[in-house]
């Protein structure tokens, strides 16, 4: 007997537009509320961050590369993460360095479904990163298949959870294939090669735009996106993640 074929949403569809609006994925929200709450990062205590897991958060709230976001001694216009690399955003911003419970909680949230987190990222976000001059945020499109695997596209979940707080509307600008090559385990350079030219903007975007990510590692993923919004008419790209790599 043949197996049924599972149809996979177009590129740039989101996971509402696949499944419709009847749908609204108020199963799974109803799930999300009934299950009982562990902290995403150590699995104790009855949040999903912890008081302990959130004060060992390492906040990116002090002295920062002004292009990047790397954290500096004092202030630079461009550090030796970001000096003499092409960069088509015009900054960049974290909330938290991507180290310590902050791994761990990127994990729960990407792989094993632990999709209230969105709005815990969001809230540290508006914390901690000034809120963006742009008219409008957007997202990285995620991969359609390990979205639907997932239930989500991280980055789309914690724009629509941002867009409230910052008072923007949230705008799906870009699209990419449909099975793309993971980033994760790649050095910077085969990231770079692995994401050239790979969006492909679907609409046209507002003069300024925030361009929302989950984790900035080495920039490769968002410089690809941002270059595309600039292609398709942005003037200014400013990217806003939870966290970042920081390298010592």
């Amino acid at each position: 007997m043949r197996a049924p074929e599972v149809a996979i949403p177009p590129p740039g569809e989101g996971m509402d537009r696949f499944f419709g609006p009847a749908f609204d994925f108020g199963a799974l929200r109803l799930l999300d509320l009934v299950l009982p709450r562990r902290c995403g990062a150590c699995g104790l205590g009855e949040e999903l961050v912890c008081a302990d897991c959130r004060g060992r958060l390492r906040r990116l709230d002090g002295t920062l590369c002004a292009r990047c976001g790397a954290p500096t001694a004092w202030p630079v216009a461009r550090c030796r993460e970001c000096a003499g690399r092409r960069l088509s955003f015009a900054s960049a911003r974290a909330a938290v360095a991507y180290d310590g419970p902050a791994r761990a909680l990127v994990a729960g949230w990407k792989d094993r479904g632990l999709r209230p987190l969105a709005r815990e990222f969001a809230g540290f976000v508006v914390e901690v990163v000034p809120r963006t001059s742009a008219h409008a945020l957007t997202f990285v499109p995620g991969d359609a298949e390990r979205s639907l695997k997932r239930g989500q596209n991280a980055a789309e979940a914690l724009a629509r959870e941002l867009g409230p707080r910052w008072g923007l509307p949230v705008e799906r600008l870009l699209s990419r294939p449909e099975h793309g090559r993971p980033q994760r385990g790649l050095s910077r350079e085969e990231r770079r090669k692995n994401v050239r030219n790979t969006f492909t903007a679907v609409a046209r975007p507002p003069v300024h735009v925030a361009l929302v990510d989950d984790v900035y590692t080495t920039g490769a993923t968002v410089t690809a996106a941002a270059t595309e919004l600039r292609r398709a008419g942005a003037r200014s790209v400013h990217v806003v993640t939870f966290a970042r790599t920081v390298r010592r």
